[in-house]
């Protein structure tokens, strides 16, 4: 199998140059340079490693505790010994206050070196967000240093068996008997919902204080410690990420604190979820970059055909292979810079419209990104590449949920299509930001103007859901084609300007379209 070897240079190279973070006035690149280097190395020697032991052992429930795979709370304990659970948490609390740009590269090492462990430590960040920004002083005291820290890990408790994409119906009660609030229900497919690593666990749980009839008026976020009142009843048989202990959980009349306003929970939870949202598409980048890696180094050592002279070749140098290497390297490369631009806009100033018509975007293809270069991974590898010897198996198996959890991409897709294109929504900001990216490339220009007809058709249509899917992949095509112009442009910056600037002009070519 071949080693992890995570993508720092690709990683500022984006950032830096083609993302233009240095435009940013907080922005150092040789302090981000350090800091993800000094992950990097982390993660390649400790975290790595124990991806297939995850995959192989699973986490287990064991007399009604959840118990990690070998290895993986020593590794944990390193993780927060050397602080980065706290990266981007408040310097006051114990953190480093990392900018989100620095805390976005760490994660995607995270999860290219170990997604299942990534999954189980990534919702901190989000979690303290959602704490500086609705929580009390005292709730603010008492959890972002135990977090920042690594002593409790948390976990974003929403679903239920009859409520998955439609909150509306999520029937787990919160009661405020005089002696505080209590909560009284069952989630389901509840990540990190117990584990052996932290000495604690956050749940942050979204539970109706209202009346059924309210809806999504009636529902508010809770601040649930791990108690004896909060037990796991089930883990799940899944697909892929086996050692992220996927729970199914009961809360029987667990003691709580309300976080933000009765009668909120949504708009504080989206905090959360937003940040997850990104992570995710980063995710699918993680997952590409990780396939594209093991498939071109097989396809250059393996000898298989010959060339036209008569002399052997690799697979390398077939036209097909080749075909599909660059497509994983079109993909990874793609898929970043969008997710990197996505990051440095809330930066460059007030954008929150932008920003909301970004993030879909950059889940929904960062996460089709992964599931297609790990597919095309296994074909050049051909039987091999079915086998489980060089891994590629457990990243299709581990990036196929990116396209499903944190929303299914259905629903981002017709959130970009009906949302996205009203009023203030981001979409004029949207086009805006591709000609800025597209400069004088008239073929991405066409491309604006033409996704500019869609967007007419259906703000015009009674019933634009039938488009949306079509419509969301218009959309993130292009992005994905004007962000290849930035990177193109970028090309001297990077180690490899010859090979960039051939990617680019197929990616410009294409418009995207590679099959």
């Amino acid at each position: 199998m071949t080693t992890f070897a995570a993508p720092t240079d690709d990683i500022l190279f984006s950032l830096q140059h083609v993302a233009k973070a240095d435009t940013l006035p907080d922005w150092d690149v040789e302090l981000a340079g350090d800091i993800i280097g000094h992950f990097a190395g982390f993660a390649e020697g400790v975290i790595a490693p124990l991806n297939a032991v995850g995959d192989q052992q699973h986490a287990r429930l064991i007399n009604g505790r959840v118990r990690m795979p070998d290895g993986f709370g020593d590794a944990y304990a390193q993780l927060a010994e050397g602080g980065w659970q706290g990266l981007s948490a408040p310097e006051e609390y114990g953190g480093m206050a990392a900018s989100p740009l620095i805390s976005a590269a760490v994660s995607e090492v995270f999860s290219g070196a170990n997604h299942a462990m990534q999954m189980v430590c990534a919702l901190v960040p989000g979690a303290i967000s959602t704490l500086i920004k609705f929580g009390t002083a005292e709730q603010q005291a008492t959890w972002v240093p135990k977090l920042a820290a690594g002593t409790a890990l948390s976990t974003m408790c929403i679903t239920e068996a009859q409520a998955g994409s439609n909150l509306a119906a999520i029937r787990c009660r919160a009661e405020n008997t005089g002696d505080g609030w209590h909560i009284t229900g069952e989630k389901i497919f509840i990540s990190g919902g117990d584990q052996d690593m932290s000495d604690d666990i956050l749940h942050l749980v979204l539970a109706r204080s209202g009346d059924a009839g309210d809806g999504l008026k009636g529902l508010s976020l809770f601040l649930c410690p791990a108690q004896s009142g909060v037990s796991v009843t089930r883990l799940e048989e899944k697909m892929g990420l086996h050692a992220s202990p996927t729970c199914q959980m009961r809360f029987d009349g667990a003691r709580a604190e309300l976080i933000g306003a009765e009668g909120q929970g949504l708009q504080a939870m989206f905090t959360l979820m937003n940040h997850a949202r990104l992570d995710v598409g980063l995710q699918g980048v993680a997952h590409a970059n990780r396939a594209a890696d093991i498939a071109a180094g097989y396809a250059g050592e393996r000898i298989q055909g010959s060339r036209p002279d008569g002399s052997p070749a690799v697979l390398a140098q077939h036209a097909d292979v080749r075909r599909m290497l660059d497509e994983q390297r079109l993909l990874t490369m793609g898929a970043r810079a969008m997710c990197h631009i996505a990051l440095v806009a809330p930066e460059q100033g007030d954008h929150p419209a932008l920003c909301d018509f970004l993030t879909p975007l950059c889940k929904v293809f960062g996460s089709q990104a992964g599931i297609r270069a790990a597919d095309l991974g296994i074909q050049i590898l051909g039987g091999y590449g079915y086998l489980t010897e060089y891994g590629l198996d457990q990243i299709w198996r581990d990036a196929r949920i990116c396209a499903i959890y944190e929303g299914a991409n259905g629903i981002h897709e017709r959130s970009i299509a009906t949302r996205g294109l009203r009023a203030g929504g981001g979409a004029d900001e949207f086009a805006q930001l591709i000609a800025t990216l597209a400069g004088d490339n008239e073929r991405v220009l066409g491309e604006l103007a033409d996704w500019q007809d869609m967007r007419a058709q259906i703000t015009a249509s009674d019933d634009p859901l039938p488009l949306a899917h079509a419509f969301a992949q218009r959309t993130s095509t292009l992005f994905f084609t004007a962000a290849w112009v930035q990177i193109g442009a970028a090309a001297m910056h990077h180690t490899s300007p010859d090979e960039i600037t051939r990617l680019a002009q197929i990616a410009t070519a294409t418009k995207g379209s590679f099959s």
